[in-house]
């Protein structure tokens, strides 16, 4: 066996620098690839730097005008209600005028009645020099009819009877000056 050392040192040498091929030709394509792959991330580092501020920019201009919408809804909202409440105080001022006026309303027809069924029962007044003895009998109706149009007959509100009858008692006989 060889027993000289400068052989076994040309042999080692000679084996690392094989090794040192093997693994030269197996990393080669790797790094490559690397190279690709820092090209690929330089390109995508360089849109990034053209396209990322504009679009940010986009980003925080898109925020504000939501903002800007969400406080134009809020104030619409607001203005809805406000318009809601004021149809309610207007429904119920409506209904109270409503009321006053069927109040008034049935007022004024209780004491129309209430008118009618006095003229009906009260007798006529005496006629007076006006009318004379040759007049007609509808002239002295008129007479009469006339004197308690200006005797001005009101019922106030709160005397008026809760119902008034709807029969009229017969009409009382005529009275003949």
């Amino acid at each position: 066996m060889v027993t000289n050392p400068l052989f076994w040192l040309a042999l080692s040498l000679l084996l690392v620098s094989v090794s040192l091929i093997a693994v030269l030709g197996a990393a080669l394509p790797a790094l490559w690839e690397l190279a690709r792959a820092a090209k690929s991330a330089e390109q995508l580092f360089a849109t990034l730097n053209q396209e990322l501020p504009p679009t940010l920019e986009a980003i925080r201009l898109t925020g504000l005008e939501i903002t800007d919408l969400t406080t134009e809804v809020g104030g619409g909202v607001q203005s809805a209600a406000e318009v809601i409440k004021q149809v309610d105080q207007s429904i119920v001022i409506a209904k109270a005028q409503a009321q006053r006026v069927q109040t008034s309303t049935l007022s004024v027809v209780a004491g129309l009645k209430a008118a009618w069924q006095t003229w009906q029962r009260s007798p006529q007044p005496q006629v007076t020099s006006q009318v004379t003895q040759e007049s007609s009998p509808d002239a002295a109706r008129e007479a009469a009819i006339s004197a308690k149009i200006s005797a001005k007959i009101f019922i106030e509100p709160d005397k008026v009877p809760d119902k008034v009858p709807d029969k009229v008692p017969d009409k009382v006989t005529e009275h003949q000056a």
